[in-house]
């Protein structure tokens, strides 16, 4: 069967072919595996050049787009840039552009919150620093950036920038508030309205009240109740501040639809006015009259004894009631600039917040605790921040006229206010 035999050459071939086939594999699957990698490598140092830059950008240029200063540190790695870089190099300048305070301020601030939110370490990773932490919500706060643009900042992941800014809000409002957002007690009423007329030359005033409309993104849940009645969403801060600009109540757990009167109504300050808070012991006189201190409000509260609003706008108007509405305007301006600080101060409070729901309302009395700290602190708010605020600030729903009765009592108290600064104005 000598014609059934493969030739020996013919075998060889078939060998030589497989082998070289075998290689051919080899060399594709080595080629393409390189090639990956080679990917894989450019991706990595194009995502690192990226969170340089980024880190560059926010770090560099957050609140002052015309400041070409050239700095060494901007070229230093994220993870390394509070610890080299903040706590080292910020001048006093770059610690109230960046995170709203002085250093002192913030060092202030970390001492009052190292009780809470101090955390040990465990056997996987060290506890991040209380000053790091309180960072990271300060920054939140003063420029409502993103999470994941913030834990890039500070070399975090986005989930533990989120848990810093629900912690620092909550312990501000837990171990700061009772020292920093408390009402004037008896014996301080006396030097509020002091101070009130001192300043604004109007008697008996120891407070001005007021709402804020915060805007929100779209909840999840119900959005109606959130929608104002300019047409967007918020949620509405109801503000008392002193003769100084500084806040001594605030509440902020209602949706932007609610009214301004029914919040008054359902607020603590409600409670403690008609309980007779403002009263001092004795009442002080005015015009031969002995009356309780007062509140003034807006168009939207209803008329009580504790407190006034203006007449309404008309020709009719005597000329003890346009004194009275003159000096109250004047008198309410506080407010209006203390609002206009605090959003130039706390960006959260005047772009749309996407925080939680759960979390807006502490955020929103944390932000109003700060700036009383940092006006005790005296540390200043920049005019660029209020250009800012003044030129994206969003158009306030009008404030409607309180549907409950108004005490007819506070009618006669408000036209002793006006002949006691008619009075004042002929002399």
């Amino acid at each position: 069967m000598a014609g059934d035999e493969v030739p020996r050459p013919l075998i060889l071939l078939l060998m030589y072919l497989l082998m070289k086939r075998r290689k051919d594999m080899n060399d594709a699957e080595a080629k393409r595996r390189n090639e990956v990698r080679r990917r894989i490598a450019h991706r990595q140092h194009f995502l690192q050049r990226q969170r340089r830059m980024l880190m560059m950008l926010i770090a560099y240029s957050t609140s002052c787009p015309c400041n070409h200063r050239t700095r060494v540190w901007t070229t230093i790695k994220c993870s390394d840039w509070w610890e080299r870089v903040v706590m080292n190099e910020f001048q006093p300048h770059d610690w109230l552009e960046k995170f709203r305070m002085s250093k002192d301020t913030f060092l202030f601030l970390c001492g009052k919150l190292k009780a809470r939110l101090a955390k040990r370490d465990t056997h996987l990773r060290p506890a991040l620093p209380v000053e790091k932490r309180v960072a990271v919500a300060l920054w939140r706060l003063a420029t409502n950036v993103e999470y994941g643009t913030i834990g890039a900042l500070f070399g975090m992941g986005r989930s533990t920038v989120c848990k810093c800014v629900r912690e620092v809000c909550h312990g501000i409002a837990a171990l700061l508030g009772p020292a920093f957002l408390r009402p004037p007690g008896l014996q301080e009423l006396d030097e509020a309205a002091g101070l009130f007329e001192r300043r604004w030359g109007f008697p008996h005033c120891v407070g001005v009240v007021g709402s804020l409309h915060v805007p929100i993104v779209t909840p999840s849940g119900n959005t109606a109740c959130y929608r104002n009645s300019a047409g967007w969403l918020s949620v509405v801060l109801q503000g008392t501040v002193n003769g100084l600009g500084q806040f001594w109540d605030v509440c902020s757990c209602f949706p932007g639809s609610t009214e301004d009167s029914v919040i008054l109504q359902n607020s603590t300050l409600w409670a403690a006015a008609t309980g007779g808070a403002l009263s001092p012991q004795p009442p002080r006189p005015l015009m031969g009259r002995p009356l309780q201190y007062l509140l003034l409000g807006t168009e939207a509260y209803p008329l009580q004894t504790w407190l006034l609003k203006r007449y309404p706008p008309s020709q009719r108007l005597t000329p003890g009631q346009q004194a009275f509405n003159e000096r109250l305007n004047r008198t309410r301006g506080i407010l209006d600039a203390t609002f206009l600080r605090l959003k130039a101060r706390w960006q959260c409070l005047h772009k749309h917040n996407d925080c939680g729901l759960d979390l807006v309302p502490s955020m929103i009395l944390a932000c109003c605790i700060l700036h009383n700290v940092c006006e005790v602190h005296r540390d200043s708010v920049l005019d660029e921040w209020l250009e800012e605020v003044s030129r994206h600030r969003c158009p306030q729903p009008c404030a409607s006229l309180p549907v409950t009765a108004e005490d007819p009592a506070a009618e006669e108290v408000r036209s002793l206010f006006c002949e006691h600064l008619l009075q004042q104005q002929n002399e």
